[in-house]
């Protein structure tokens, strides 16, 4: 009795424990019966360990709408005719609904082609600028984690399906990578840190399949503030350093910018000012530099200019307690916001509270804390936080008293 090696590099690509994968052949098998499917443990444990060879077909038409792609693929061999024959129909419907609920439009790989080439790429990458979309509209979903792991196995699945040139094949490894450092990014802005371990660790082995230094920077630069959010500022500023040493960061001033900004509020944690300056004053140099009319992937222009750098250096001085500086960095990066960064105005307002009540302007500072939205997790924290030093700092005034009016009314509503 072999294991299932191709079953567990399977999971692997897309990031799934054993109980993850069950929860999802579950739901799967909710919208194929109408019934809450019983995969357990157990189930996942017997599929790995090649103790089931032959699935029931109804744990094949699960393990499809997961995976998107045939049992045979997995390392299964089919369910029997006579089983393949059950509601035929009402089967293949329930394969394309659930593989597009579950890789976001993954298309049957009965249907696919022989020949990959650029123009699934194409299609990879527009799905990639619809993921960063998502992201800046709400940021930390476990949707959007969701979503990005599966559409990271559909670019490795592509791989296994078809013939493709050493071009192609390295653009997939990239797309892979690039939708694993999202599923990572969704996972750190909704505070989920073990998750964007675990993502970091399979985004840098595709990155590194793939070549492309760019999302190479990109996963390092995360992997930074990863660790900045976890306090580990040393492991916080190896990782950045990874991604400042790349060839395109010596290469592009913009990347060279977005590492020294993020530098900056990595060495905020180090209570640094000096250097905390100084990385500040060589991210804008540098972004000065930049040629805003160059080629660059659509995640850093999506949300690297100015607006940026401000949010960065208010997080360093927020950090090192230089609230009035925090406080003017808040409002240039605030009015600088392009519209549809609706999670970075929410990050920056309740920062921009915490700057004001830093200097006292109690007042300033609650209204400020009122008019943020608490719905991103990461927002919700920061306003936990302002609630308890607000408390502290003022305990009997009116600003606290109506403060605390609200965040009760908010809890009683939720």
């Amino acid at each position: 009795m072999a294991a299932n090696a191709t079953l567990k590099k399977r999971m692997a690509d897309l990031g799934l424990t054993q109980e993850e994968l069950a929860n999802r052949m579950n739901d799967a098998i909710l919208k194929i019966t109408g019934r809450p499917g019983e995969v357990s443990d157990r189930t996942i444990r017997n599929l790995l360990s090649g103790s089931t060879v032959r699935p029931i077909a109804r744990t094949c038409a699960a393990l499809e709408a997961v995976f998107g792609c045939p049992v045979e693929d997995l390392g299964f061999e089919p369910p029997r005719s006579a089983a393949r024959q059950e509601d035929p129909v009402r089967r293949r419907t329930f394969i394309a609904s659930a593989a597009g609920t579950a890789t976001a439009g993954l298309a049957p790989s009965l249907g696919a082609p022989k020949r990959v080439g650029a123009g699934d790429v194409a299609r990879l990458e527009a799905k990639f600028a619809s993921i960063i979309a998502e992201d800046h509209k709400y940021g930390g979903l476990v949707s959007t984690e969701t979503r990005a792991c599966a559409l990271a196995g559909e670019a490795l699945s592509l791989l296994q399906r078809g013939s493709a040139g050493q071009r192609v094949r390295n653009n997939l490894y990239a797309s892979a990578a690039g939708f694993m450092s999202s599923a990572m990014w969704a996972a750190i802005d909704g505070r989920r840190f073990n998750e964007a371990q675990r993502y970091l660790d399979r985004a840098s082995t595709l990155a590194a399949m793939s070549g492309d230094t760019t999302i190479t920077f990109r996963i390092w630069s995360h992997a930074g503030t990863l660790y900045r959010h976890l306090g580990r500022p040393v492991d916080a500023l190896a990782a950045n350093d990874v991604a400042r040493g790349l060839p395109i960061a010596r290469r592009d001033p913009m990347f060279t910018s977005l590492g020294h900004a993020r530098h900056a509020a990595i060495l905020g944690l180090t209570k640094d000012a000096v250097a905390v300056e100084r990385a500040i004053g060589c991210a804008q140099s540098a972004y000065s530099r930049a040629d805003p009319e160059a080629q660059r992937p659509t995640w850093i222009t999506a949300f690297y200019d100015q607006a940026e750098i401000e949010s960065l250096a208010l997080t360093a001085c927020l950090a090192l307690g230089d609230f009035e500086q925090a406080e003017a960095h808040a409002h240039r990066g605030i009015a600088r916001l392009r519209p549809h960064m609706r999670r970075s105005r929410a990050i920056a307002t309740a920062r921009l509270a915490h700057a004001q009540l830093g200097q006292g302007d109690i007042d300033a500072a609650v209204a400020t804390a009122v008019s943020t939205p608490s719905t991103h997790p990461r927002v919700a924290r920061m306003l936990q936080e302002f609630g308890n030093k607000l408390s502290v700092q003022a305990p009997h005034s009116r600003a606290a008293k109506d403060w605390n009016d609200r965040t009760s009314t908010r809890r009683d509503t939720s």
